[in-house]
């Protein structure tokens, strides 16, 4: 391992003032997702915020010339990538950018990909699959330069993830995607064949030596990519959508549309009355708000209306305790508010 002062990462090297300004950092890169989970919005475009803000606290900082290397405690040193101490850069990694080009470039496939494949696969899958990205591209350009002490920052790998995973699933969806000179809604196969053709070309060109100089990790999108499509299907299996192609979601621009579609896809089946089933038929009131459930129920909002009244109007079919509503990607179903394995239904 390299032992010159310029590569010492030690954390006692910072001051309190360090400290503050890592602290900055910290707390605008966690704030968008802290937000997205309180009012139940998009974690593509959390994430995309999240990238522009610590970019933007970066150029904030260059411009007021505060003297805090970020890139020297939070890059991914490959020659580094054996110690304990280090592994942190395998994620920090993925928030810093060399320029405001490079981020845009980033978040534009973060955003057009990542948000229709969010509504596919539901937010905390999404976020499996891109760490699964960026760490695949890391672990990529470490095993392909291991002896580099050269810093790698950026997104790229999680960027390409996405492509990936979203090629293995549903590779028929058509999104809107700058390509080939025109911005229009492509098929993912397309976009993956252009976009990953041109990094393969690029990686055959840098080793016949025609490709000139670069600072471009051609590898690590590689890797990334080919990571999270590996493991995109086992991931996406029990998510909002089924694997495979789907017509009406593709033909569908308006993201929340697509979103309404797929939760009523999913809405669960009410001919099995768990009351019934359990020896204690509704009656009164509760039967009445059933009967009209089981007739208007095939709509997400009327559906929706007429679990809230049985909700009021019920009790838990095991163990007589209240009965609560659950809301889950637009889908609502009742749960015992004791043990949910007592009820969760439809």
């Amino acid at each position: 391992m390299i032992t010159s002062p310029e590569f010492d990462f030690y954390w006692s090297q910072l001051e309190n003032s360090d400290f503050i300004i890592l602290s900055v950092y910290l707390v605008v890169s966690i704030i968008p997702f802290l937000n997205s989970a309180r009012e139940k919005t998009s974690i593509a475009l959390a994430m995309v915020l999240s990238l522009l803000l610590v970019m933007f606290v970066r150029f904030s900082f260059s411009i007021l010339e505060l003297d805090f290397n970020e890139i020297h405690f939070f890059s991914l040193y490959p020659f580094l990538a054996d110690d304990p101490t280090q592994i942190h850069r395998f994620f920090t990694s993925a928030w810093l950018h060399g320029g405001w080009i490079h981020v845009l470039g980033n978040i534009l496939v973060i955003g057009l990909v990542g948000v229709p494949l969010e509504q596919r696969l539901g937010a905390k899958r999404w976020l499996l699959v891109y760490f699964l990205g960026f760490l695949g591209g890391n672990l990529a350009w470490v095993l392909s330069h291991p002896d580099s002490i050269s810093p790698a920052i950026g997104a790229s790998g999680a960027a390409f993830g996405l492509l990936g995973a979203y090629m293995a699933c549903w590779p028929d969806d058509q999104i809107e995607f700058p390509l080939l000179f025109f911005i229009r809604a492509w098929p993912i196969w397309l976009i993956v064949f252009v976009r990953l053709g041109f990094e393969i070309y690029q990686i055959y060109a840098i080793q016949e030596g025609t490709a000139g100089e670069t600072n471009i990790a051609h590898m690590a999108h590689i890797g990334g990519f080919f990571m999270a499509f590996l493991f995109a299907r086992l991931i996406a299996k029990g998510g909002p959508s089924p694997l495979g192609s789907d017509d009406s979601y593709n033909n569908s621009t308006n993201p929340s549309e697509a979103k309404r579609i797929i939760a009523k896809k999913n809405l669960g089946e009410l001919t099995n009355d768990p009351w019934e089933i359990a020896g204690k038929p509704l009656e009164g009131r509760a039967k009445w708000i059933l009967w009209n459930l089981k007739e208007q129920g095939d709509e997400l909002e009327t559906r929706q209306a007429w679990l809230e009244e049985l909700a009021e109007n019920t009790i838990c079919p095991v163990c007589n305790g209240e009965v609560k509503l659950l809301e889950k990607d637009e889908n609502f179903r009742l749960i015992c508010s004791i043990n949910d394995e007592h009820l969760f239904w439809p």
